[in-house]
């Protein structure tokens, strides 16, 4: 048995528990032992994804317990690459925080470590329930990190965050108990040979559980009508839980894929098409609707999770499609998205340190110390999110518009993924301009109308720049190779797209215990799967 596919989850948690239990350990050691941990983390992902490239799938029981009724953990290429993604923005959020950020409240890494905890799991887990649980732990510890520092906007904010968060938990609880009512098992492997049996008067039972399920993983991903919590949210909370909150709606994205191409995957005639028939509308309305709220926005933070949604919406385009080439560009861009909304995210905390009282509100203030530097990485960022080429969010979108080639919505898919992108760009060239051109010395003082309810309340105890400029220099610099290393990185998407294509060696090798011989493609490889499996993954 690989004992490396539990250390994602066990690492943060055993250092989760020693943060805890040791909690009067000076506020420096506390910060070494959780950079620490990221930092294996960091290195154990890069050793799954390695082992995973070879396209092998690899379950882990927990106690030896056989399926459906024993704990699993499952290693393929998806389950990899976001557990890699994870590490690498965990590391920026957590450098980011140990420059003061931390200080705002209690337990902050004990939290953070619960968080990275929960997501890994929920990467990495084989069966609903304990998806269910992960979701659980991640979002108990998210209330804490999201609530750290308090304050009144914060805490009204947070509310409206756990409330939605309780209800979406409550529906989960409900579409499990449909399923596994329905077909007795939520081993996500072995429910997926049961759907594909489903007839008669149970269909319709299990369509309204995965309809249900479906609601829940699109409140997670934040998507209309369930996302307007998340931009007041992320734009109220500190930076770098926001920028560890950008991983966190991919958990919703990452449960549609896996659920959608695993077990209802279309090879139920009764299913197919369901999800597709409802995705794809509500992700284009997501866009247009995100994209004119980051035009609105009256803060960098607010445009920023507003953005986020915007790249949401895009990435839940392409998986709607639930083809293998559209999967594969969804992943590839949600790489590049997932990265620099969080470096957005870091470098709008620093312009807001370096601006005072006025923060980052898109209102003049005095010119900025550190301004060539902050204006540098904010263009870069803009850049990067708006879809400049050479950066991967270029590629990202027009593999997702090529990948719409021949689908009845592909003009609509084309008109409003590009005028997303364009609406974006306005919202962050008005953001740029308004902070730094247009400054109080360039605008006469009876002009200078700041209304008093926008400005936030300046914590003088947050540190300046350049303090946290690695974090975010960190985080651009991997958009920067994720685009430079664009053929290899999305040769890896379309393998992960292709293993996701070829369901039944995942569904094997979980039941059987053993590692699959192969699954999909090897990275590297041309030879994209055995064409009597055929492309469709999913409806």
């Amino acid at each position: 048995m690989n004992h490396l596919v539990i250390l994602p989850v066990l690492v943060p948690a055993v250092t989760a528990v020693v943060l805890l239990i040791a909690a009067r350990m000076p506020v420096a050691t506390q910060r070494a032992v959780s950079i620490l941990s990221v930092l294996a983390l960091v290195g154990i992902a890069a050793t799954l994804l390695v082992e995973a490239s070879s396209g092998v799938v690899t379950p882990y029981r927990l106690g030896n317990w056989a399926p459906p009724y024993g704990i699993v953990l499952v290693l393929d290429q998806l389950a990899a690459l976001m557990v890699a993604l994870t590490a690498v923005v965990g590391l920026g959020a957590v450098l980011f925080a140990a420059r003061g950020w931390d200080l705002a409240g209690r337990n902050f890494h004990a939290l953070f470590q619960f968080q990275l905890m929960g997501l890994n799991g929920a990467f990495l887990t084989g069966d609903l329930f304990n998806l269910f649980v992960f979701f659980e732990i991640l979002l108990i510890a998210s209330y804490g990190l999201m609530l750290h520092g308090g304050g009144k906007e914060r805490i009204a904010a947070g509310i409206h965050y756990v409330v939605l968060n309780l209800a979406g938990s409550a529906f989960f609880v409900i579409g499990l108990g449909i399923v596994y009512g329905s077909l007795g098992t939520l081993n996500m492997a072995d429910l997926a040979l049961q759907v594909r049996a489903v007839e008669g008067g149970l269909t319709a039972i299990v369509q309204g559980g995965a309809l249900l399920l479906l609601v829940v993983f699109a409140l997670k991903a934040a998507l209309l009508p369930l996302y307007f919590w998340l931009p007041r949210t992320y734009g109220e909370t500190s930076a770098p839980v926001a920028a560890l909150f950008a991983i966190m709606t991919k958990v919703g994205v990452y449960s549609i894929i896996r659920v959608y191409t695993l077990v209802f995957d279309g090879r139920s005639e009764a299913l197919s098409g369901l999800p597709s028939r409802v995705l794809l509308p509500v992700a284009l309305a997501t866009i247009v609707f995100a994209a004119f709220g980051g035009v609105a926005a009256k803060t960098l933070r607010g445009m920023t999770a507003h953005l986020l949604v915007v790249s949401v919406g895009v990435m839940m385009t392409a998986v709607a499609l639930f083809t293998q080439e559209a999967i594969a560009a969804g992943l590839y861009y949600m790489i590049h998205s997932t990265l620099i909304v969080a470096a957005l995210f870091l470098v709008s905390e620093m312009i807001s340190v370096e601006r005072g009282e006025v923060e980052d509100t898109l209102y003049p203030a005095p010119s900025m110390r550190h301004a060539n530097l902050l204006g540098l990485l904010y263009f870069t960022s803009a850049a990067a999110i708006g879809g400049f080429p050479p950066l991967g969010g270029f590629f990202g979108k027009v593999y997702i518009l090529q990948s719409s080639e021949g689908v009845p919505a592909a003009p609509w898919i084309w008109s409003i993924v590009i005028g997303g992108s364009l609406l974006g760009m306005i919202a962050l060239a008005r953001a740029g301009s308004a902070v730094f051109w247009k400054t109080s010395e360039t605008v006469a003082p009876e002009d200078l109308e700041v209304p008093e309810p926008e400005l936030a309340h300046h914590d003088a105890s947050r540190p300046a720049l350049p303090a946290g400029s690695i974090s975010s220099i960190l985080l651009l610099a991997s958009v920067v190779v994720v685009a430079a290393a664009a053929g290899p990185v999305s040769r890896y998407t379309d393998n992960a797209a292709d293993q996701l294509a070829h369901p039944d060696g995942y569904i094997e090798s979980v039941l059987t215990g053993e590692p699959s011989p192969r699954v999909g493609t090897p990275y590297g490889s041309d030879d994209h799967g055995d064409e009597e499996q055929g492309e469709e993954a999913g409806a």
